[in-house]
């Protein structure tokens, strides 16, 4: 069978962009109620149900240091198509309080939901679907006195789509300030 979507224009872009990320915030995927996020007319998300009193936590980092990339694979012999999200975001300064953290999302590689505030204020909602994984959690001490010490993690989302943007005052109504 065919498919035959109308395609629309893409506009030349304003001088206001800016690259990478603020925050982000994640959320154990086992407390995405299946089926309970909802979209507008054009699929920006306007609610996210959680179970119980859940909540998103914030991991927060220096200025220019955290992105993502998306990437996606069109395979015309399967029919398939997956969007992946690489997330890489840099922690300052090794401590306890952090390992400790950083161990709740490594033990038994949780699924996660990750929604991202990046430079242009816009909210961007990662692992909707099959969640998002801790695949890589590298520390440092640095070596010079200026060197960065700290943690480098990366994040791996494989999902049927692209990311979403969220609804900014829905999204600022249910993450921590």
């Amino acid at each position: 069978m065919s498919c035959c979507n109308t395609i629309t224009q893409i506009p030349k872009g304003c001088l206001t962009n800016a690259g990478g990320i603020k925050k982000m915030y994640i959320l154990n995927h086992c407390h995405l109620v299946s089926s309970g996020t909802t979209y507008d007319a054009d699929g920006i998300v306007t609610a996210i149900q959680t179970s119980g009193s859940t909540a998103f936590v914030e991991y927060s980092f220096n200025k220019n240091t955290s992105s993502f990339v998306e990437s996606g694979a069109n395979s015309q012999e399967n029919g398939t198509s997956i969007t992946t999200t690489t997330t890489t975001i840099a922690l300052n300064r090794r401590e306890q309080a952090k390992r400790n953290s950083l161990a709740l999302i490594t033990s038994g590689n949780p699924d996660l939901v990750l929604v991202y505030l990046d430079q242009n204020g816009l909210y961007w909602l990662g692992g909707e679907s099959n969640g998002a994984n801790l695949t890589t959690n590298e520390s440092t001490s640095g070596v010079a006195l200026a060197d960065r010490n700290g943690y480098t993690l990366t994040f791996v989302a494989d999902e049927p789509v692209a990311m979403r943007e969220i609804d900014s005052a829905y999204a600022i109504s249910i993450l921590p300030v």
